[in-house]
């Protein structure tokens, strides 16, 4: 079957919110009509879905088939993983998998492909000539992430006795564009700049983990906030000084702007050895030779963890069980968590589950033994 130039297209099932495509009506017409007959596309079969986000009449428009039955097509196209009955014998099947760090959920998955014989190809693994990911979390990941942290940051802060601007926004869902879902972050960007944050919870620090396309959309959306940034170095320099303006100003009751500090690797562990300098190519090549310190340098700062960092368990944790309990009973100023990596029991120890659409957060209850 594999490669018999018909390829099908999953109604999505992981859940039900999964509205995405692997190919796009037009995607489909260029495969089927304008690829000069060299793309050996020569049918595609969509399976019926009312959720997905393209219509089935636009498939069926570019010549496509609308067919439940996907026994023809040598090649099946996903986003997430499928139910475990459609992996058929001898086919070809793309979406992500979920597995390659053995993810104890998906191990079925996995056994069904090897069982069935099929081939896998995950995009996550998908890489170009210099090793780097083609399909990735990408910005969209971070601004979406961002959206809805900052929502559940105005449901927390109120739940702990303080109204937040934040309060007005919604889940990035509810927004039909970006463009929609910005001027709603602008707006409580507006209101902060004009009527203040309560200093009870300032200054407001978010961290950002990570350099790459997440952590640039979920900054993207941060910087629609008044704000500054604040190198790693100089957040003990922060505090002392907002706790010299709140002695000199008790009269000032808000502050009308937040804080952003974004940490890379070099923030987050030292070399071992006190005699040697930080090596980003040693610490990727050899990171037992390199301890934690953003439990000591960085998370005592930080009222928002944004966790956009990507991880592997050869590297030290982010964030272990018990350094979190250590800064808990220290009083760090921490409110909330979000982890857009979602490596459950990853790169934060006690980020124990996944979040939802419909259930998009959860309290982590920390026990610190006096």
């Amino acid at each position: 079957m594999l490669g018999n130039g018909i390829v099908g297209i999953l109604a999505e099932s992981t859940n039900k919110w999964e509205r995405r495509v692997p190919l796009t009506p037009s995607h489909c017409a260029w495969l089927l009509h304008g690829g000069s007959g060299k793309t050996g596309v020569s049918r595609i079969i969509v399976q019926p879905s009312t959720k997905r986000i393209h219509h089935d009449a636009l498939y069926e428009d570019v010549g496509c088939e609308v067919s439940e039955d996907l026994s023809d097509c040598g090649l099946v196209l996903g986003i997430k993983q499928p139910k475990l009955e459609m992996i058929l014998p001898n086919r070809a099947y793309a979406f992500f998998s979920h597995t390659h760090k053995a993810q104890r959920e998906n191990m079925p998955l996995l056994e069904k492909v090897l069982v069935e014989r099929a081939t896998l190809f995950d995009y996550e693994l998908i890489v170009g000539d210099h090793g780097k990911r083609l399909l990735a979390f990408g910005k969209f990941a971070g601004r979406a992430g961002m959206v809805d942290f900052l929502c559940g940051l105005g449901q927390r802060f109120l739940s702990l006795g303080y109204s937040t601007p934040f309060l007005s926004l919604g889940a990035s869902y509810m927004y039909s564009s970006l463009a929609m879902a910005k001027a709603a972050v602008i707006s409580v960007g507006e209101e902060i700049a004009t009527m203040g944050l309560p200093s009870g919870i300032c200054p407001l620090v978010f961290v950002f983990t990570g350099s790459g396309n997440v952590s640039h959309g979920a900054r993207e959306i941060f910087q629609l906030l008044p704000h500054t940034f604040v190198d790693p170095t100089k957040l003990p320099e922060l505090f002392e000084m907002a706790k010299d303006v709140k002695e000199a100003r008790r009269a000032s009751k808000r502050v009308c702007q937040v804080y952003g500090c974004v940490v890379t690797c070099q923030d987050m562990v030292e070399p071992k050895d006190p005699s040697k300098l930080f090596d980003k190519a040693d610490y990727y090549a050899h990171p037992e030779n390199y301890r934690p310190i953003f439990h000591e340098k960085i998370a005592p700062f930080a009222s928002v963890i944004v966790n956009c960092m990507y991880w592997e368990k050869r590297y030290p944790r982010l964030l272990t069980t018990a350094q979190l309990q250590d800064l808990m009973r220290n009083g760090c100023p921490l409110v909330g968590i979000s982890d857009i990596s979602c490596d459950i029991g990853g790169s934060i120890e006690f980020v124990n589950q996944s979040t939802l659409i419909d259930s998009p957060f959860f309290r982590y209850f920390c026990v610190v033994l006096l």
